[in-house]
């Protein structure tokens, strides 16, 4: 249903038709810029009620991470000592590599040594002697 005092834009020649298109687009952008105003000002009085969880750019801020303990290693490749794994998280390549070709993980395993041992001492660490096959 129509009402009758809109005109009827099916009649309307193509000049008429593009200056009510210029017009509604100048007063929607004037009424969206508006209202961006207007949503700004509430956003700047919450932040102003909550200035601990912002940044300055609005945005909520992560609360810091945990402070987890180091790891020392728990395991030791034995063709290079240098690469170590703690046993956390996805294991390394040369520790797949030495698993598929049918060694034990108990092979790799370091153990804690006391205060004197040699030169094989790293860190008070020394590759596990036990499972030398």
């Amino acid at each position: 249903m129509r009402k009758p005092d809109l005109p009827d834009l099916e009649a309307m020649q193509f000049d008429e038709l593009w200056s009510i298109h210029e017009e509604l687009t100048k007063i929607l952008s004037e009424r969206i810029v508006e209202e961006k105003r207007e949503l700004e000002k509430r956003l700047a009085q919450l932040n102003q009620a909550e200035p601990s969880n912002t940044h300055g750019d609005g945005l909520r801020k992560e609360p810091p991470r945990r402070k987890y303990p180091k790891v020392l290693p728990k395991y030791a490749n034995p063709s290079a000592p240098n690469e170590t794994w703690s046993g956390r998280g996805k294991r390394p390549r040369w520790l797949v590599l030495a698993l598929e070709k049918g060694h034990v993980l108990d092979e790799f395993k370091i153990k804690k040594v006391d205060d004197k041992i040699g030169d094989d001492e790293k860190d008070g660490l020394v590759r596990d002697e036990q499972s030398s096959s």
